[in-house]
């Protein structure tokens, strides 16, 4: 039996659902009973809730009981185990009830037509000795022990609605105990996974936590024993980590006593599965009839949780499953059942599939089995052609031939969005012997996307720099792709000023005539390199023809890297609408080819795009996207800039505890001058502000960039420039805010944006005098801008300036209607800050108005939110508490809180009012 008696002991990290429905089964009236089937696969931690089960039933009696392998050809052996402290107790049963009942428990078994009368019997029992006190009845892994138990237990599940008694089963499957409420553990996210590791391995690096719960896909166990095989380096990050979890660990030993139970028949079939990854199951029936099987074999393997089998796919669970499944044969049994498969695999389209099978089988070297491979990878996803250029590395016949395809299947290795097996690959791609300098190049220059991506993009540059001129000579179009990545690692960490010499090596590389994508890269290294000096009338044309470029590709040039490039044109001269689409081709283009490293950075720019285009609840959810597709793919760089986008974005709602968890995700790993810690600042500046903290704001924002020098995040002042006018006017920054928004007008005026210049014309009007005409002029003028199918926000955030001046003018007739826009606006957004604003200024204008009609979910931060739903739910405030992972006086300070903003008394009112 795998249990996860070792997982999740200080808190059941990632669980709270589940502990949250043992909670409302055991909390239910006393006289009224329940049951509960949590299924999920081996090392979920079900005996972990089971043990939480335990601990929770204070006020019941619990009977204990475990379906074990070893007794499932004993009728009704676990029913035995499960009712023993009850069996003097039987005597109070009727006679017909009772016999059934010590025979069935006796071994003698039960005839079929007696079964009725031996589950009634059972609950008898049940019903007898909960008349005592309330029962609680567990039975951990109900699938692996005998059938007949599983029957009767599932009968009387179904049938304790009037009697104090409660079921709690556990299963690796929901194919048991049908009409029986259930409840699947699923995979652990990120965050819970890196709470489990973290407390084993405190100064587990995070980058490395995140990895390590993808190797586990989510499962406790396998965290656990990851954990307990780690070197050092490894938790450092500076080694490459296990491509699975150990075979000899708690769930791997699991896996093989499964295995080892299975008939000989059931393992022959499910070696082909383990051994053929495509899962295809019309292949795996072909091979097991030339086994002399079927596939209908694979029920007992269904059965113990180790395949899953339906109509499109055969899965194994966990990549630990595969590989426990391949080693339980020898060598020689392997290579026949791969031979097999490759026999059955037939068509042109097979033909990675049947050489991949071929070459598990072969003996190095077998160099033309090797150039099968390479020239078969061509067309393949980036993960099969990495594993297919992999293979035929250790086929291959000369050391030189085998490291240029270990550098080739480290690249679709890192496309693929694994850049963990990308870094073993090119590691062993040195060791193999000499390298070609073409080779030599071609890894380096994906050494420095790795580094950009996944950690070190202050080392990326110079990485990328020299593995362009390296290339420069045999492939110009992968040279500028490599300048084009080093410009991208200058301006993440804040040296904009190195960008002219990436700029002044791309314009070297440019040649008359040259084909669309690299035409389209020279370009934009050209128009981001005189954009960042301030030169838009050179800028804003070179960058236009990187849009109209990228709309006009098509064939091989059609790439998520080349339209990633086009989006950030887009963004730069402000065609937001431009820049969406291109964007959001380029995602969907990295999601269909499967190269995965490419989506986070498109999804950034979608953010990015949609936050210009005022949309900014799009724009949460694509960074919330973007968050969890860098994490799955190692990329801490990108992690890191969609963290600061989400506390932006969570900060221009008001809603500080997002905005700060956020922040705190991002942690203190982020340089000074990088992009993310620049995120993290100004979201606090916009927090600053909306409590009225001008100064401070200011002096966040001011501190961006220091753009006579070239160094600091340029590109994020001039996005946050609005906020450090307004945060800056009146104080002792004023001279600051005016340079910055010179920079912003320069920028505006080169581009045909409305908003844009919307934006520039508020912010000369909050610097202008109070009270003069350049001052109400000024943001007449930005109402008029400000694009009428978008902006929604900005408009508002005009409209309440202007009335505020207005207001402040001594005009508070003309500055009402201003204010009730605003207000009514935000109230549609459910910006409940703003709107609270837009009220104050009413009041101050002679208005008697009252709090903003929201709904009640619109009035509160996420967290509070959050926190009001599970008071409704009726969780306690300790309970509260230990969901959320906060203290209890943190919870009664939000409570506090929200009682205050909803205008109400108690918890029953909070309830009412979310309802």
């Amino acid at each position: 039996m795998v249990t996860a008696s070792t997982v999740q002991l200080t808190g059941l990290r990632g669980r709270d659902a589940e502990c949250a429905a043992i909670r409302r089964l055991l909390d239910g009236p006393p006289d009224v009973g329940g049951a509960l089937l949590l299924w999920g696969e081996p090392g979920a931690g079900r005996s972990a809730l089971v043990g939480y089960a335990h601990r929770q039933a204070e006020a019941r009696t619990v009977l204990v009981g475990a379906g074990l392998a070893e007794e499932a050809a004993l009728p009704y052996a676990g029913l035995q185990r499960l009712l023993d402290p009850l069996l003097d107790r039987a005597d109070a049963l009727p006679e017909p009830q009772r016999g059934v009942l010590r025979a069935a428990l006796a071994g003698a078994g039960c005839p079929a037509h007696r079964r009725l009368a031996l589950s009634m019997a059972v609950l008898g029992l049940l019903a007898t000795a909960a008349r005592e006190r309330p029962l609680l009845c567990t039975m951990d892994d109900v699938d692996q022990g005998d059938p007949q138990t599983a029957e009767v237990l599932g009968f009387v599940a179904r049938r304790l609605r009037e009697l104090p008694v409660l079921v709690l089963l556990t299963a690796g499957t929901d194919a048991v105990a049908g009409g029986v409420p259930r409840h699947r553990l699923r995979p652990l996210d990120d965050r819970a996974g890196a709470a489990l590791l973290a407390d084993r391995l405190p100064r587990l690096d995070p980058a490395v936590a995140v990895a390590l719960t993808a190797v586990a896909g989510g499962n406790p166990q396998a965290l656990v024993d990851l954990a307990e095989v780690l070197t050092p380096g490894q938790c450092r990050g500076e080694e490459p980590l296990p491509e699975t979890p150990p075979v000899d660990g708690a769930l791997g030993r699991g896996y093989r006593a499964r295995l080892g139970r299975l008939p000989a028949d059931t393992r022959r079939v499910l070696l082909l599965a383990a051994l053929d990854p495509d899962g295809d199951p019309a292949t795996l029936a072909r091979a097991a009839r030339a086994a002399g099987t079927a596939v209908e074999a694979l029920a007992p393997a269904e059965a113990a949780g180790l395949v899953r089998v339906d109509a499109r796919r055969v899965t194994l669970p966990q990549p630990l499953a595969r590989a426990v499944v391949a080693q339980s044969v020898p060598l020689a049994a392997r290579r026949a059942a791969h031979l097999l498969l490759a026999g059955v695999l037939d068509g042109t389209d097979q033909r990675l599939r049947r050489a991949l099978h071929r070459a598990a089988a072969a003996e190095p070297p077998a160099p033309a089995l090797a150039a099968e491979l390479e020239a078969a990878a061509g067309d393949a996803a980036p993960a099969a052609a990495a594993a297919a250029l992999a293979r035929a590395a250790e086929l291959s016949a000369t050391p030189r031939q085998a490291a240029a395809r270990l550098v080739g299947a480290a690249r679709h290795a890192w496309t693929a969005g694994r850049p963990q097996w990308a870094r073993r690959l090119l590691a062993d791609s040195r060791v193999t012997g000499p390298t070609d300098p073409t080779t030599a190049a071609r890894a380096e220059l994906l050494r420095g996307e790795l580094e950009l991506r996944c950690g070190a993009p202050s080392a990326a540059s110079a990485t990328l720099l020299a593995a362009a001129a390296a290339v420069s000579g045999v492939d110009r179009l992968a040279a500028l792709g490599a300048l084009v990545r080093a410009g991208e690692a200058v301006c993440f960490t804040g040296d904009q000023y190195r960008y002219a010499e990436v700029a002044r090596r791309a314009a070297a590389l440019r040649r008359p005539g040259d084909p669309p994508a690299a035409e389209l890269m020279s370009a934009l290294a050209a128009g981001v390199a005189a954009t960042l000096r301030g030169d838009h009338e050179r800028g804003g044309p070179a960058l236009r023809r990187v849009v109209v470029l990228g709309n006009r590709l098509t064939g091989p040039a059609l790439t998520p890297t080349a339209l990633t490039c086009a989006a950030v044109a887009g963004l730069l001269v402000a065609v937001d609408g431009a820049a969406h689409r291109l964007a959001e081709r380029a995602v969907e283009l990295a999601r269909a080819r499967g190269e995965l490293s490419l989506l986070s950075r498109a999804l950034e720019l979608r953010a990015i795009a949609e936050y210009w285009l005022g949309r900014h609840d799009a724009a949460a959810d694509t960074s919330r996207d973007g968050l969890r597709v860098a994490r799955e793919t190692g990329q801490v760089t990108c992690a890191g800039v969609h963290l600061g986008m989400l506390a932006v974005l969570a900060a221009v709602r008001a809603d500080r505890d997002t905005s700060l968890r956020r922040i705190r995700e991002i942690g203190e790993a982020a340089a000074p001058y990088s992009r993310p810690r620049a995120l993290a600042q100004w979201a606090l500046a916009v927090l600053d502000l909306v409590d009225n903290r001008h100064d401070a704001a200011a002096a966040r924002l001011t501190a961006l960039a220091r753009p006579g020098i070239g160094r600091g995040q340029v590109l994020i002042q001039v996005m946050a420039t609005p906020y450090l006018v307004e945060a800056a006017a009146g104080t002792a920054h004023l001279p600051a805010a005016t340079a910055a928004l010179a920079v912003f007008d320069r920028w505006a005026s080169s581009t045909v944006s409305p908003s844009r210049r919307a934006l520039s014309a508020r912010c000369h009007a909050l610097l202008a005098p109070r009270g003069s005409a350049a001052a109400e002029d000024g943001f007449r003028m930005a109402l008029r801008l400000h694009p009428a199918d978008a902006g929604a926000f900005e408009r508002a955030r005009t409209e309440l300036l202007l009335g505020r001046e207005l207001r402040r003018n001594r005009r508070p007739r003309d500055a009402r209607g201003h204010l009730h826009t605003a207000r009514e606006t935000f109230g549609l957004l459910g910006l409940t800050a703003w709107a609270e604003q837009a009220t104050t200024e009413l009041r101050a204008a002679g208005e008697s108005v009252g709090t903003p009609d929201l709904p009640a979910a619109r009035l509160l931060t996420g967290q509070q939110l959050r926190i009001a739903q599970l008071v409704a739910e009726g969780a306690t405030n300790r309970e509260i508490a230990a969901r959320m992972f906060l203290s209890t006086r943190t919870v009664d300070h939000h409570l506090r809180n929200i009682f205050h903003r909803l205008g109400i008394r108690s918890r029953t009112e909070l309830a009412r009012a979310l309802t």
